[in-house]
């Protein structure tokens, strides 16, 4: 059962921290005033939003344009193949900075505040997850707009592709949890973000984002058979311009979503109370 703590007075007139049970799904209330919190505070410093705005326009221009005629023949070719699966990876690289964010909080003693108020101990950090996937849907946006400029076209569906911008939100949340516990772990924002592009490149880039599985090196297929991600953009792209299996990387993508949340969310909360 989730306690949240009050403050109370003894009969000597000293207060103390007491633990109370949470009422029903005051959790769940607790960390939708948190989300809020966090749409705010994004909100009045839309300056947090130009990675998620800038980066998928330059990676796009970047790499259609600098690869495209060599890889592919033909850019229009490379677009189809690229821009889902880098769709996941700008939105998996969004996901990082939801753990400078608690981290921040928690240097600047934000999180002191709230272990004084009356709510779940764990709201504060699902609030901060949940506030951040605008951040997910600012980045599919931008992505998908403005890929449509420079010709890419859906090749499946409205409801697949709404499928697929779902599936890599929800993984991006889970992904999420791992920075969650970073942020609750390292001591300063810097060394998290800095953290999180050593977890996340190899997790990205070590995937078919950029050329087919067959064409890598030997060992280098055998980490993207076994890399989340990969099974990610293999999903994405099935989805969006079809032409590829869906069903099987749908799956494990979900499987490696899910466990990746079982694992990182309640390593996080742990962090999180023994700092309390």
């Amino acid at each position: 059962m989730t306690t949240t703590t009050t403050r109370e007075a003894s009969a000597d007139g000293t207060q103390f921290i007491a633990a109370v049970p949470a009422r029903p799904f005051g959790l769940v209330r607790h960390s939708l005033v948190m989300a809020r919190r966090s749409l705010i505070k994004t909100m009045r410093t839309p300056e947090q939003l130009l990675d998620v705005t800038l980066q998928p326009i330059i990676f796009i221009v970047l790499f259609v344009y600098l690869l495209g005629g060599a890889i592919a023949g033909s850019r229009h070719d490379y677009m189809q193949f690229l821009l889902p699966a880098l769709m996941v990876q700008n939105v998996l690289f969004a996901s990082a900075p939801t753990g400078v964010s608690l981290n921040t909080d928690i240097k600047t003693g934000v999180f002191d505040r709230f272990r004084s108020l009356p709510i779940g101990r764990s709201a504060p950090l699902i609030g901060g997850v949940l506030g951040d996937m605008i951040r997910f849907v600012v980045s599919i946006v931008v992505m998908i707009g403005f890929g449509y400029i420079l010709g890419f076209r859906i090749g499946t569906s409205v409801p697949e592709t709404i499928a697929a911008c779902l599936l890599v939100m929800f993984m991006a949340f889970c992904f999420s949890w791992m920075f969650v516990l970073l942020g609750m772990v390292v001591r300063e924002p810097g060394a998290v973000q800095g953290l999180g592009f050593v977890i996340m490149f190899p997790l990205t880039f070590g995937t078919n984002v950029l050329v087919p599985t067959n064409t890598l090196p030997g060992w280098l297929q055998a980490w993207v058979k076994v890399n989340p991600v990969a099974d990610a953009m293999q999903a994405a792209r099935g989805l969006m311009v079809g032409g590829g299996p869906v069903a099987e990387p749908v799956i494990k993508t979900l499987v490696w979503s899910v466990a990746i949340l079982l694992v990182f969310a309640p390593l996080a909360v742990r962090a999180y109370r023994r700092k309390a």
